[in-house]
């Protein structure tokens, strides 16, 4: 058995970090937790060549013969010096978790852990009209880009409606989203500090609509956070992708 598991352990990690790229990428919409959609293929492609190599490394382990290496000691022990590292053997850790229990996306404790983040300075200037028709659709990037930057006050009077998860600092809360370049790991909260409501449940994704209360002058730090006045809030299923691209 532990024969065996020498031979074949190569092959089988292999396999096990193929089968979680593969299981995120190809067979479900999971990856968007954690990557950019348009890396997908890359993904695929990455499973698609593990799958391959590990079907190699069985195939080269299962017709190779005994190495003149191989030996037993007084102990009774084999040692094969064709033996890889026995830390690739953490790969498995990570590659079952995603076959098993894929971890969720960020929520609220990442958005905390950077709740004094600020816009870096783009420019007060106009914006395009928003299209007719209320309650707008608008996500909060380009909400937040407006309310703080946007000299015309093209939101001012309209109906606006946006989806994020809910976050609380003390007696306040807000409507949340993650805004990412690449991956999870250079995401950055967005928030709207959200009036006229009860504070749904912490993590919990909702669709608020209402109207953008303006404060302070666009670009100054009294325009953070910008806020909006909600007249409803309902409840919602997280989005497939539940991060916004910055």
């Amino acid at each position: 058995m532990v024969a065996a598991v020498r031979r074949y352990g190569p092959a089988l990690v292999l396999a096990l970090c193929a089968g979680a790229l593969l299981r995120i990428s190809l067979f479900s919409t999971l990856y968007l937790r954690y990557v950019q959609p348009g890396l997908r293929p890359y993904l695929i492609a990455s499973g698609v060549l593990l799958l391959v190599l590990g079907v190699v490394s069985a195939l080269a382990a299962a017709g190779a013969h005994p190495h003149p290496d191989e030996h037993e000691h007084g102990d009774g022990h084999g040692h094969d010096h064709r033996d890889g590292p026995r830390v690739a053997w953490l790969l498995v850790v990570p590659a079952l978790a995603l076959l098993l229990f894929p971890p969720p996306a960020l929520g609220s404790y990442s958005a905390e852990r950077d709740a004094a983040a600020r816009y870096e300075a783009q420019g007060i200037g106009t914006f395009p009209d928003l299209p007719k028709g209320d309650p707008v659709e608008i996500t909060l990037s380009e909400f937040t880009s407006r309310a703080l930057y946007d000299s015309s006050r093209t939101m001012e009077g309209r109906t606006l409606r946006m989806t994020g998860f809910v976050t609380k600092d003390d007696s306040t809360w807000y409507l949340t989203r993650l805004l990412i370049s690449c991956c999870a790991a250079d995401a950055r909260p967005d928030k709207v500090e959200i009036h006229g409501t009860h504070a749904p449940a912490v993590d919990s994704w909702v669709t608020v609509t209402g109207t953008w209360v303006p404060n302070g002058e666009p670009g100054s730090d009294q325009a953070w956070p910008p806020v909006l006045s909600a007249t409803e809030v309902k409840q919602v299923e997280q989005p497939e992708n539940p991060y916004e691209k910055r």
